[in-house]
């Protein structure tokens, strides 16, 4: 077993950063906009179950992967990506970084390793190199729920910018460019065109639309046009949502914190070990079977309500004074957060915690082993 594993949990450790390049696909066909010469603000992230000893110091596993992530993709700055790579798409840099990572920067147990290159999409390598192609879409909707208590929120004809994500996995193509976002946009657009602008309950098969029935309806009418779809994601707010992938439902709530830490095993010369903070990006996932009465996994007001004395415990808080948290790095916190939030959340089995965007720690209860980038 992994030293980073345990019958309890299991933790991974987050790290990302960017690169400006240039590139052009000579793959895709004449005329294509991304064929000719174009760049992007790229931003990589690796995630990987480390053994015990392998940063610097216990707590110092972000600041040590992160400093060699960065590293390794330090001769993709401000380059033109084709000097390195003959076909520069997502899925190819993903893999370049990977092997790197795998070989001289010597990263062990990567599970998974993203390539964003703008806001909309992005690939996700798994941790069998599978490559999951995803294109973020939007739609403004309306929408009420029929089957809530009396007096709930949501019970009333309200709104949201929705987003969906979907993921595909572009391996099962058996082809370069077996799935690109091109065709998920033409997959997508006679969605868009029913969702948009549109009062959801109206449409067949929404009467109870929420996140999760959302993602359940477009996972069964996606599937068949596009085999290769790997799961949905569907953002009723921005700070929360749900995941379905034609067999589990999960949903999250996000949340940011204000507090201030101090890495105790921090070397004695290492800013680490001084008193400094961050606003943190805390995300709850929470996995459960579907409610066929409400619709969903667990109300998200619930999940608020529940959670929110845990959160007002470390919210602008000094946490290096909370007597059973072991050290201020975000393994421990997000530790201690799915520990104490089980226990009054038991559908809670992941944690993320991010001291900065894509760096930080993920502890899961081991209930869903499948780590949708969320």
């Amino acid at each position: 077993m992994n030293p980073a594993q345990t019958d309890r949990s299991t933790t991974l450790y987050s790290a990302s950063s960017g690169f400006e390049s240039a590139c052009r696909i000579p793959a895709l066909p004449a005329g294509h906009r991304s064929r000719g010469l174009h760049g992007h603000s790229y931003f990589a992230t690796v995630r990987a179950l480390l053994p015990a000893g392998w940063a610097p110091f216990p707590g110092g596993e972000v600041e040590e992967l992160r400093r060699r992530l960065e590293a390794c993709i330090a001769p993709l700055d401000y380059t033109l990506l084709n000097d390195t790579l003959e076909q520069p798409t997502d899925e190819n840099i993903a893999r370049w970084i990977r092997q790197r990572l795998e070989g001289e920067f010597g990263v062990p147990g990567i599970q998974q390793v993203g390539i964003q290159s703008t806001a909309q999409e992005g690939v996700d390598l798994d941790a069998a190199g599978l490559a999951h192609v995803w294109r973020r879409y939007r739609f403004q909707a309306a929408h009420q729920l029929p089957h809530v208590p009396p007096g709930h929120k949501c019970g009333r004809m309200h709104g949201h910018g929705f987003e969906v994500i979907i993921h595909a996995n572009q391996d099962l193509g058996g082809r370069d460019i077996s799935i690109d976002y091109d065709h998920l946009d033409e997959v997508w657009a006679p969605f868009h065109m029913l969702l948009n602008y549109q009062c959801l309950n109206r449409i067949e098969g929404l009467a109870n639309p929420t996140s999760e029935v959302i993602s359940s309806w477009l996972w069964a009418r996606l599937k068949p046009q596009l085999p290769e779809l790997s799961w949905i994601t569907v953002y009723e707010t921005g700070s929360c949502g749900a995941n379905y992938d034609g067999r589990h439902y999960r949903i999250w709530k996000e949340l940011t914190l204000d507090s201030a830490i101090q890495l105790k095993r921090a070397p004695a010369d290492s800013p680490l070990r001084g008193i400094h903070g961050h606003t943190y990006t805390l995300r709850l996932h929470l996995s459960a079977p579907l409610d066929e009465v409400q619709g969903w996994t667990v109300d998200f007001g619930d999940v608020k309500t529940l959670f929110d004395p845990i959160f007002k415990a470390i919210d602008h808080r000094p946490l290096y004074e909370i007597a059973d948290l072991p050290d201020g790095d975000t393994a421990s916190l997000a530790a201690w957060v799915l520990a104490k939030g089980r226990a009054v959340l038991p559908q809670l089995d992941r944690v993320d915690m991010y001291e900065t965007r894509g760096s930080g720690s993920i502890v899961s209860a081991g209930l869903n082993d499948q780590l949708i980038p969320v």
